[in-house]
């Protein structure tokens, strides 16, 4: 059973593509299923705080509208601003700490950046709670309804920040975070950008299609029944069905050529599925893309946000993935 937790979660670090349903089927959006009570109180807590290389890095917690606490960095430039705002979600296998390198080059080039923790990833994990498994998609489509929910609880606790202009919303989503982005665009309207990266729209297409040894391991142990009442679960949450209402919000989507989890057929369905305006990008990478694709990353948000330089990383890590 272990062993299949362990595939589920791979499969859903990379996510999917283009849909499962019958030919002709569709499943449209349903934004009502990500409301929540704006009304409630924040409850931000600082946990500690560090000054580092001009800017400062607070560990923080805020109260979830589904209950709980939410642990999240939030990375303040030097100064009064007003600053951007970004918010970064990581992959399925990932935590708040996994984007951190290239949230701190963004800060410094003048955002905010706030990193939360996914529900029962990293920090937030429970035993016997697994996040991803098929044969029990109802607790699965529960999850990514809070995961976007406090997603959309970070624009506020970025928009209840007097140094944060509100004009100036950005996302950026890894995997499982560039799958959330694209729910989070069909719903939230605050965002003026969204940055999805290795990633699409679909949570069970990955599971027929992906490459990656644990997917194809885990697909002989699950029934075609189960199989098919996960995809009916799950598919009123397809990204594939949301990011096209992301307008007037600008796009951004990183893919790469040699990324066997994430088949290239599935993730240029959820790009085209994406409203105008958007970029595409491809890199000759893998599910880690390159230091190539943060700097365009880092030079769409600077256009799209009003960002200021971003420094040329050191190293790969913490970028991308």
């Amino acid at each position: 059973m272990r062993r299949w937790h362990m595939a589920v979660a791979a499969i859903l670090a990379i996510w999917a593509g283009p849909g499962l349903a019958a030919p002709g089927a569709s499943s449209p959006a349903n934004p009502a299923l990500f409301q929540y009570d704006g009304g409630q109180p924040l409850d931000v807590k600082e946990r500690a705080v560090r000054q580092r290389e001009g800017i400062a890095e607070h560990e923080i917690t805020f109260a979830s509208p589904k209950g709980g606490r939410v642990p999240a960095y939030l990375l303040v430039p030097n100064g009064k601003g007003p600053f951007a705002g970004i918010i970064l979600m990581h992959g399925a296998t990932g935590s708040r700490r996994s984007l951190l390198p290239g949230a701190r080059l963004l800060c410094q080039a003048g955002a905010v950046c706030l990193l939360p923790n996914a529900p029962l990833r990293g920090e937030r994990a429970e035993m016997g709670k697994p996040a991803d498994d098929f044969s029990r998609p109802e607790l699965m489509r529960d999850g990514l309804i809070q995961a976007v929910v406090e997603l959309r609880r970070c624009v506020d606790v970025l928009l209840a920040r007097p140094d944060v202009d509100p004009k100036r919303i950005g996302f950026y989503g890894s995997s499982l975070g560039g799958s959330l982005g694209g729910l989070l665009a069909g719903v939230e309207k605050r965002v003026a950008a969204h940055a999805l990266g290795i990633a699409s729209g679909n949570w069970v297409e990955a599971f027929q299609k992906s490459e990656h040894p644990l997917v194809r391991l885990a697909r002989r142990t699950i029934s075609k029944e189960q199989l098919a009442k996960a995809t009916a679960v799950l598919a009123p949450l397809d990204p594939v069905h949301y990011v096209g209402r992301a307008a007037p919000a600008a796009l951004l989507f990183q893919n790469g050529r040699a990324d066997s989890t994430v088949p290239a057929e599935c993730a240029q369905a959820y790009q085209d599925a994406g409203s105008q305006p958007k970029t595409c990008r491809w890199y000759d990478a893998g599910h880690e893309l390159d230091i190539q694709a943060f700097q365009d990353r880092a030079a769409w948000f600077g256009a799209t946000l009003g960002l200021g330089p971003v420094a040329t990383p050191g190293s790969n890590r913490g970028l991308s993935h």
